[in-house]
């Protein structure tokens, strides 16, 4: 037998014994095989990843970090997911680990030139400034406080887990202080996967960044729209970028204004190091004059980030903005609070065509039309805002946009910056557009007062089941069945969990009927300040199509 006889049935072997491993892993491999055309089979995702951006700059930072994944039926049985053959079982387990420091390669884009203004700027200022620089003494000292902590407990800081969850239907906590906590990367693997969230709230109590900051650390993309930004005087807006890979990623960041596209620079070709975290201050991007109304876009030339913009702004305080949904003709920004003082909509049509937008807003009776603005006419590449004070009359609900006209269907992004509060007394915050919650959306760090949850079903009306984790530190679970009446908004204060101890999760699943939109609001009154902040719920995607596959050899008679 020669040797290319050989090859061919060593080449013929190795791919007999692929596709039988495929075989016995494919979904259903136990089961008759399906007929050809067969829909593919919804099982659990067995991995997740979610990350964090780093919290705050200010000393007095106080971060807490919720991490929960629902419990399922079956959860109680083996544990691990499945293991494919010669393979092991993925553990069932959570980690949020530290990004690495950002290193001295990292190109961050220098600070434009104010005239001389440095002299004006507040202490919160330069602390922000010296983040994004990455300031060497700050930088030495967290090298020396990572030796520190690597000889006390001989683990290196960046692999030791700040916070860790080993099984479902529990939430559990961790906390971080002052300026220095660091942005996240978190991994799930075997039943903790399925629907894994993990929301991150920052008290800022006083300074120039204070405020009551919200996120649910988000999955790793490619390409994210930010409408509601701006590069203003009074404002100071980052994008956060984290890189959870082990290679670096690439970043392309554009700027869209009133007018357009802004001047740029140093825009294209951002390096993430792998494992790391980069914040870049919007403002220092355009050589364009301060503009109020501003949309980011975030892609990636290589590689995958999480991205999230920090917004503080003079006597209003600060919070995240997270990405808009995928642009689309129609939105909804669930979640405006009842006591809202101002409501301001911003918009943009990244497509070639302008796009002229009903305004509507689903309250507690029913949809209307408000007086202060019927429509808005959002031009393309440009971004378009309207100021809604006194949308909501004291009604909580949530802003509906859809085309004018059927035929002119354009997609668009949009957000609403709101206020709450009065005087010296303001707190701010931020609804993106976002998606219904699906199947099944979970938002965690809900407190025993001052969580409020808002249902709005913008077209037929809807069954949804709304589930109270037991709290970090003990409770028992509740659960509740609630109505929303088609074209309106359900606000109400969510179950707690009896005996709660600690903060709880709630998970909100649609039964029945058409989508339901859904957000929750987190007020923590300070010093008479309406401290506030409000998050989106979205499908958890804990369940994906998988394909059904057979063992075919006949690719090889050939």
């Amino acid at each position: 037998m020669n040797r290319s006889t050989l090859s061919l049935l060593a080449a013929a072997t190795a791919l007999a014994a692929l596709t039988g491993v495929a075989a016995v892993t494919a979904p259903g491999a136990d089961e008759p095989a399906a007929a050809t055309g067969a829909a593919p089979v919804r099982l659990p995702v067995e991995r997740s990843s979610l990350l964090c951006p780093a919290p705050s700059t200010s000393e007095v930072a106080e971060t807490t970090y919720t991490s929960y994944t629902p419990a399922t039926t079956g959860d109680a049985a083996e544990p691990g997911s499945k293991a494919p053959a010669g393979g092991e079982a993925l553990p069932d387990r959570a980690e949020l680990k530290p990004s690495a420091a950002t290193g001295d390669t990292t190109a961050t884009p220098p600070e434009k030139d104010d005239g001389g203004t440095d002299g004006d700027k507040t202490d919160e200022d330069k602390k922000d400034e010296d983040k994004t620089n990455e300031d060497k003494t700050n930088e030495d000292k967290t090298n020396e406080e990572k030796k520190d902590e690597e000889k006390a407990d001989g683990e290196p800081a960046a692999d030791k887990p700040v916070l860790t969850a080993t099984a479902p239907g529990t939430p559990v906590a961790a906390e971080a202080d002052g300026a220095d906590a660091p942005a996240l990367i978190g991994a799930a693997s075997g039943k903790l996967a399925p629907g894994w969230t993990t929301q991150q709230t920052t008290l800022v109590p006083a300074g120039g960044a204070r405020g009551l900051l919200g996120v649910a650390c988000t999955p790793p993309d490619t390409d994210f729209w930010f409408p509601g930004t701006s590069t203003a005087e009074n404002r100071r807006d980052y994008v956060h970028l984290t890189n959870p890979d082990d290679t670096a990623a690439v970043v392309d960041i554009e700027l869209y204004g009133p007018e357009g596209a802004l001047k740029s620079q140093l825009t294209d070709g951002i390096p993430v190091p792998a494992r790391s975290s980069v914040p870049v201050l919007l403002s220092t991007l355009t050589a364009d004059p301060a503009t109020s109304d501003v949309t980011v876009h975030v892609t990636t030339r290589s590689g995958r980030v999480g991205a999230v913009v920090r917004s503080a702004v003079d006597q209003l305080g600060s919070d995240w903005l997270p990405a808009s949904a995928d642009p689309a003709p129609s939105l909804v920004l669930p979640g405006i609070p009842a006591d809202a003082t101002s409501v301001q909509l911003m918009a943009y049509a990244p497509g070639e065509e302008d796009a002229e937008l009903k305004i509507q807003l689903a309250g507690s009776t029913g949809t209307i039309t408000p007086a202060v603005q019927q429509t808005i006419r959002v031009k393309s590449g440009m971004t378009a805002s309207a100021d809604l004070k006194g949308l909501t009359s004291g009604e909580a609900g949530a802003l509906l946009l859809t085309p004018a006209q059927a035929s002119r269907a354009t997609p668009v992004v949009a957000a609403l910056r709101v206020v709450r509060g009065s005087g010296e007394k303001q707190e701010v915050a931020f609804i993106p557009a976002t998606g219904p919650v699906g199947e099944r959306a979970t938002v965690a760090d809900n407190r025993a007062k001052g969580s409020t949850l808002s249902l709005t079903a913008p077209g037929k009306a809807a069954e949804v089941r709304v589930t109270a984790s037991p709290g970090t530190g003990g409770g028992t679970p509740a659960t509740k069945t609630y109505t929303v009446k088609a074209g309106t908004t359900l606000a109400f204060t969510p179950p707690v969990p009896a005996g709660l101890k600690g903060g709880y999760a709630l998970t909100v699943e649609t039964l029945s009927g058409g989508p339901v939109h859904a957000a929750r609001m987190l007020a923590l009154p300070e010093d008479g300040i309406a401290m506030f902040t409000i998050q989106t719920l979205t499908d958890d995607r804990a369940r994906v199509a998988v394909p059904n596959a057979e063992q075919d050899l006949a690719v090889l008679e050939d």
